[in-house]
């Protein structure tokens, strides 16, 4: 199964000090790319993209990036974050834009989800997504 890697897991791999040991997380993330298993959407891109204090990080970054192409996104996507957002929202659960986006390519795609952000669980009571955990 394909997996969609939330902006969370590839922070905290990718701002992990080269000399601190690799986390569960940054560890089960090299595996899931060893069996291209990761797939990315644009806006998860972005947010990995934006910020970044030096233009050489950021041509690194998306350098790396580019190995992942991201999945097609359509109208029935962002319609669908929102009919997901607002179920959500009717059972006092907020999120992000992005979030709702993921979870609608998850569930159209039937990927599960690979997140380190507690509000999916919360998500989760609600909409059929699934997760993937790291196995180490």
């Amino acid at each position: 199964m394909k997996v969609l890697v939330d902006t969370s897991v590839w922070s905290a791999t990718l701002r992990r000090r080269s000399s601190a040991p690799r986390s569960t997380v940054s560890l089960e993330l090299a595996s899931l790319i060893e069996d291209s298993r990761v797939v990315m959407i644009g806006p998860v891109r972005q947010e990995l993209l934006s910020g970044l204090k030096e233009r050489a990080q950021f041509e690194r970054l998306r350098e790396h990036l580019r190995a992942f192409p991201d999945v097609e996104l359509g109208t029935h996507d962002y319609e669908e974050a929102a009919a997901l957002c607002d179920k959500c929202r009717q059972k006092g659960i907020q999120g992000s834009n992005t979030d709702f986006l993921i979870c609608a390519v998850a569930i159209r795609h039937e990927f599960s989800i690979f997140t380190t952000d507690g509000d999916f669980k919360h998500y989760a009571k609600v909409l059929p997504i699934s997760f993937h955990d790291a196995r180490r």
